[in-house]
């Protein structure tokens, strides 16, 4: 697995949602915050995406997506509302399943509007460092693995061909690691971009996220990034915020903490599969950095799974 990859699988659970919606006309609709990331794909018109908290408005025109990684509340609106409209802004809820909601003469617009379920219990820093809104205008010959994505999710939701409720699910998944790998590409600040920009950081990053059961020294991880150990240590610290060891515990740890939320592997298997070499040792430090047992932490997650999906 490479870093980004196993950021965004971290934090992932579930499949995620999307709903049409066709509008035209003055509208205004409000969408609360949620745990997880919001996604709005353009598929024609246009319309302005306002934060809560006072953001700058965003102008979105065919094609455009946006992700809102933090599960910020926002409003959608058409392009000509104003503030009179935005106190009336009416509940997604409300008409995320009506054909088209039409309020009056004006042209219509058609978005995909959609979540992802994450954890946030574990955020890889990559995930956390993304923006509260992430906008991807449409340009001719930018990102083009995004635009083939947003052509065929419009393709699947037209068309509704044999097997679209698979195809559906798994375009939503490409289309959230295109919006990262686009933003990382656009990006001109931001540490993570800077990080796996570096060859020397990016070479031990990988090993580490290949097999960071492994049994990793300081030695062997210089060597397989073809640096010495003060040079990686030095390199590594100031973009990554941390040694390259300690990272490769908190990393251990997210891992087991994942797969405790994700699997009924015993413990044993985990820390196996974790690089601590029993359970008692795997137990030791999993409590030391998340302030309970793996069982109760599985305990918990498993509650807090069962919640969510009552509230659908």
């Amino acid at each position: 697995m490479d870093v980004v990859s196993d950021a965004i699988s971290a934090v992932r659970v579930g499949s995620p949602s999307s709903n049409r919606l066709r509008v035209s006309g003055d509208w205004c609709v409000r969408l609360t915050p949620y745990e997880g990331a919001g996604f709005h794909v353009v598929l024609s018109g246009s319309c302005l995406l306002l934060p809560d908290g006072g953001g700058d408005p965003v102008a979105l025109g065919p094609g455009d997506v946006v992700l809102l990684p933090h599960g910020a509340g926002h409003v959608l609106a058409d392009a000509a509302a104003g503030a009179a409209e935005l106190r009336r802004a009416v509940p997604f809820e409300e008409v995320r399943d009506t054909d088209v909601r039409r309020t009056g003469p004006g042209p219509e617009v058609e978005l995909l509007c959609g979540k992802y379920r994450l954890d946030r219990s574990r955020t890889h820093p990559l995930m956390a460092e993304l923006p509260q809104v992430v906008h991807l205008p449409h340009r001719v010959g930018g990102h083009p693995e995004l635009r083939t994505a947003v052509d065929l999710l419009a393709r699947e939701l037209d068309e509704r061909r044999p097997g679209a409720c698979l195809a559906l699910p798994s375009l939503l998944d490409l289309l959230l690691i295109y919006l990262v790998r686009a933003w990382m590409a656009d990006a001109d600040t931001g540490a993570w971009p800077a990080v796996l920009n570096d060859p020397v950081t990016t070479a031990a990053l990988r090993a580490l996220h290949s097999d960071p059961a492994a049994p990793w020294t300081a030695g062997r991880l210089a060597a397989e990034a073809g640096v010495s150990r003060a040079t990686l240590a030095r390199r590594f610290t100031k973009l990554v915020g941390r040694p390259p060891m300690a990272y490769l515990t908190w990393w251990r740890l997210t891992l087991a903490a994942t797969r405790l939320r994700d699997s009924d592997a015993p413990l044993a298997t985990v820390a196996r599969e974790t690089g601590y070499g029993s359970p008692y040792a795997l137990s030791h430090a999993f409590s030391r950095e998340f302030g309970t047992t793996p069982g109760r932490y599985r305990e918990e997650v498993t509650a807090r799974a069962r919640w969510r999906n009552h509230q659908g």
